[in-house]
């Protein structure tokens, strides 16, 4: 009998599950990319015992239709992709058809949801998946838009569960992809509660200036410099610090390209070459840095987890940024 066996589907989408949610704040950056495709105005987020045991994530967005609901947490179903040529061309956030999948192998998930146009009738429903087993539909007539909460984070999975770390670790993963999200979408609001307790409120706004103000308080966003820079294909738009106010970690380093946040060392090296000769060693500038560019300039697919991304001409970006930030100081 040979000895190399087919894996069965529950075995294989739970491997791929992995790929996707590596801890709460995992959850909490697929939920946010899903609800902003929606088209909200606004998007509440709630956690309890740093995500692990709940995340919850409310939006007034377009919602879904019931009979759409089983395909919504079914792996490889998507309404953003019919061809691979599609691909080429994404300009959504949550587009892949595996986020809800994916959490509900791995938790218990609940996803109400009520179309948008529904008008007074009660055309809201909801369905649950537990450890990949889907749940039938069920009416439910809440506000328009979709709720998705996600309980018990790896309680089927405990050798999972078990690398987890503290809560307040969790909690402070989570909220850092809250706000990078959050950064990204200056025109919708944002909460983000945890244990009951409201930590975040943003109201939407127009200015990118205000959004990182409130994130991370008056005194840094009102000294940021303004930096613009174009080659005629490539805008790049953002806020950086003085250089009297560089920081110890990376942690006020963000960038973003077609909505979304991402890590770049080529870029980060480009910034840290920028302020060569202005700080100390070992210190870092305070940088936000939006680029637009064609889609096809930029590949979002490199990674599942979708911080990673791949320019077709990196070099391009990389003199583009030196040359910004010195002309800036």
């Amino acid at each position: 009998m040979g000895r190399i066996h087919r894996l069965p589907v529950s075995v294989v989408n739970r491997i791929a599950a992995g790929e996707v949610v590596e801890r709460p704040a995992s959850v909490v950056k697929e939920l946010l990319e899903n609800a902003l495709d929606a088209s909200p105005s606004r998007i509440d987020v709630a956690l309890e015992q740093g995500g692990v045991a709940l995340v919850r994530v409310v939006d007034d967005g377009v919602g879904i239709d019931a009979d759409d609901l089983p395909l919504a947490v079914t792996a490889h179903a998507t309404s953003k992709l019919r061809v691979a040529e599609d691909l080429e061309r994404i300009d959504t956030l949550g587009f892949r058809g595996e986020a809800l999948a994916s959490i509900g192998e791995v938790a218990r998930l609940v996803v109400r949801s009520r179309p948008r146009d529904a008008g007074t009738t009660p055309a809201g429903a909801s369905i649950t998946v537990n450890g990949g087993r889907i749940g039938d539909v069920v009416p439910d007539a809440g506000a328009p838009g979709t709720t998705v909460e996600v309980h018990q984070l790896f309680g089927n999975v405990p050798a999972r569960r078990a690398f987890l770390r503290t809560p307040q670790t969790e909690w402070s993963h989570a909220s850092e992809a809250f706000v990078r999200t959050a950064l990204a979408h200056p025109g919708v609001a944002f909460t983000l509660s945890h244990n009951g307790r409201r930590v975040h409120d943003l109201p939407a706004t127009t200015s990118w200036r205000r959004r990182i103000s409130d994130c991370f308080g008056n005194d840094l966003g009102d000294r940021l410099l303004d930096v613009e820079a174009d080659d005629g294909e490539i805008g790049l738009g953002g806020l950086m610090g003085h250089p009297q106010d560089d920081v110890a970690a990376g942690r006020l380093q963000h960038l973003f390209v077609a909505g979304r946040p991402f890590r770049d060392r080529a870029i980060l090296h480009a910034v840290q070459e920028g302020y060569r000769g202005l700080l100390l060693g070992g210190r870092h500038p305070v940088i936000f840095l939006r680029f637009d560019m064609p889609p096809e300039m930029v590949d979002v697919n490199v990674h599942p987890a979708k911080m990673e991304v791949r320019f077709r001409d990196p070099q391009r970006l990389y003199r583009l940024v030196l040359a910004a930030l010195r002309e800036r100081l």
